[in-house]
């Protein structure tokens, strides 16, 4: 799966499911904020995440997500060390 895959299929659920303005999304914008989620919200994520992409999502590797970008190629790293395992 390329980078541009991984980030395509994200912005779609973000839009899809937590009705998220897809203009507002943008590799520099502010995760957080953006999204404006809540802690239930954050659970339904990562639900989606795992579903969506086949790697168990660890909490911890939230703390450093801020931004799009960092959240486009945390997936991303995550399904690259899949595909090696």
């Amino acid at each position: 799966m390329t980078q541009a895959e991984i980030i395509e299929r994200i912005n779609a659920f973000l839009v899809d499911e937590f009705e998220v303005d897809a203009e507002k999304i943008a590799p520099d914008a502010n995760l957080r904020e953006t999204l404006g989620l809540d802690s239930l919200d954050y659970v339904d994520l990562v639900v989606i995440i795992e579903s969506n992409f086949g790697f168990k999502v660890v909490a911890e590797d939230f703390i450093n997500i801020s931004t799009f970008q960092n959240f486009y190629d945390y997936v991303g790293r995550k399904v690259a060390e899949k595909a090696t395992v």
